[in-house]
């Protein structure tokens, strides 16, 4: 056993916290195990789908040999620049939110609000740290798991190498993941630019801060900055924020972004960027008219690659593309049999729920479904998503364009928020609940909430789908009085009125007399 050479990884500041982070999931002392002969399972990545796949499979007792590689933050973008501090700065600008818009609710908000940036990133970095255990290198050793750092790339048909050693393997799993993508735009990497990869690094807030990018993860870092003091630009190439979300839920979270003073930047092309004494000048045009920005700081948040470089996927046989990832069938199994692919590395869905779903597939179709028997399918899945704004959009299933797209026809069930008892006193009726039906029945396709918490809710109508419960049957499911949840209750209770013909009210009307 010798110690791994991939021991030199910083993470700005290195204080306690990030000491404490770089310990658990990249230790510098760490020692790479001696390998078996042959392992079952090799994973390459460590980010949820490496490590639910690993350590599912190491931990189920029936003594398979697997290993797992990283070559560098072993859980991935969701605990390190994703989820876990994206989330964290997130509290604290609802803190601030909550500070300004308290006057409605008879408090006086103070005049003015001071934020401690060096405090906020701090907390965020604690709170890293503490969920790091986790995601351990220890914590995978002492699931059974032989951990490597390293550089993993294959070598032959059943092989793969890492810091020097060549394990062999059975079957073989791809979870490296993707990044962020390098914006476009001339000047961009002279004048320097941050990602989600670096942006939880900052110390200091940006005065002045652009965000390219109005998906979800431009439109979540793009408010936080906002609330925190930040004077934020937001550019967006659609005509719209969240193109890809239901209309009117994008609609309600654009309006709110600029009702905060958020500056939108809309259907305009990015030309140039320029580094003059004033700060960064962003350049583009917008009706055939050039115009000009400048800021501090400049946060690409538009788009992720895939993870396939070095992974010398030639040598077995996988198929690839730079944009689009490893190329897998509906079981997840690449154009090599023997090699199985999860996560952001191949799935449209790039979320970490996902990549912990796909995991579960995985280790079902490698390691349990002899001759190909009882495999699992990813299209099986019924996938909610949230982005995380103030209110939040949570969606699971189809939407209605996508739906009639496919040639289905179909009745959508809304209960706008300010028919909620619960959000109205909340302050809070900004939103709604859509549901989507197959015409003719209470079958649920699919459903958009827009809600400060609507993460918290979709689920429940994401169980449904799964267990297959019409919306009528949800009807005499019993809400706690007041919720937001309820306004599902309400949905459902408005589907059962549609039921009410002329014909089954007249028939009501005669069990009233018999009865």
């Amino acid at each position: 056993m010798t110690q791994s050479s991939f021991s030199g990884v910083n993470i700005p500041p290195m204080d306690v916290h990030n000491r404490k982070l770089v310990n658990n999931v990249h230790p510098p002392d760490w020692v790479n195990p001696t390998p078996v002969e042959c392992y079952d399972l090799v994973v390459i990545g460590s980010g949820t789908a490496g490590l639910v796949t690993a350590k599912g499979a190491a931990g189920l007792g029936v003594g398979l040999k697997v290993a797992l590689i990283e070559k560098h933050l072993m859980g991935g973008d969701c605990l390190n620049v994703g989820c876990v501090p994206s989330k964290c700065l997130i509290r604290s600008a609802r803190v601030v939110a909550d500070m300004r818009d308290a006057q409605p609710y008879g408090i006086q908000p103070p005049a003015q609000i001071d934020v401690d940036f060096q405090v906020v990133m701090e907390r965020m970095r604690e709170v890293r740290a503490r969920i790091s255990p986790v995601d351990s290198a220890a914590a995978a050793a002492k699931s059974g798991v032989d951990m490597y750092l390293g550089e993993g790339k294959f070598t032959g048909p059943n092989t793969v190498s890492v810091d020097g050693r060549t394990l062999r393997f059975k079957k073989a799993v791809i979870t490296t993941g993707a990044r962020a993508v390098r914006p476009r735009i001339e000047g961009i990497e002279e004048v320097g630019y941050l990602t989600n990869e670096t942006v939880f690094s900052l110390t200091e807030l940006p005065q002045r801060l652009a965000v390219i990018g109005g998906g979800p993860i431009g439109c979540e870092l793009a408010q936080s900055f906002h609330r925190l003091g930040s004077q934020v630009v937001l550019f967006h190439r659609g005509a719209h924020l969240m193109s890809k979300e239901d209309a009117d839920a994008a609609e309600i979270v654009q309006q709110a972004f600029l009702k905060e003073g958020i500056k939108l930047v809309l259907a305009c092309q990015m030309k140039r960027v320029e580094r003059t004494p004033s700060g960064k000048v962003i350049h583009f045009v917008c009706d055939g008219r050039e115009e000009s920005v400048v800021v501090d700081e400049i946060l690409a948040g538009a788009g992720r690659a895939p993870n396939v470089d070095g992974l010398n996927l030639e040598a077995v046989g996988v198929e690839y593309d730079s944009r689009k990832g490893v190329a897998v069938n509906d079981y997840l199994q690449t154009t090599n049999p023997k090699i199985y692919a999860a996560g952001d590395i191949c799935m449209n869905w790039k979320f970490t729920h996902a990549a912990d779903a796909a995991a579960r597939i995985v280790l079902k179709n490698t390691l349990f479904s002899p001759f190909g028997i009882g495999k699992y399918k990813l299209s099986d899945l019924v996938m909610p998503w949230v982005t995380f704004t103030d209110p939040e959009i949570a969606h699971v299933g189809l939407y209605e364009g996508e739906a009639q797209d496919r040639g289905m026809d179909v009745n959508t069930i809304k209960i706008l928020f300010d028919d909620v008892d619960r959000a109205l006193a909340d302050g809070e009726e900004e939103g709604f609940v859509k549901i989507h039906l197959a015409k003719g029945s209470d079958k649920i396709i699919g459903a958009t909430i827009v809600a400060r918490h609507a993460g918290e809710m979709i689920s429940e109508i994401t169980t449904a789908m799964v267990g297959k419960v019409g919306l009528g049957s949800m009807a005499s499911v019993i809400h706690p009085y007041p919720t937001q949840a309820a306004a599902i209750k309400q949905a459902a209770d408005a589907y059962r009125r549609t039921l009410l013909t002329p014909k089954t009210i007249k028939f009501l009307g005669l069990l009233t007399k018999l009865s």
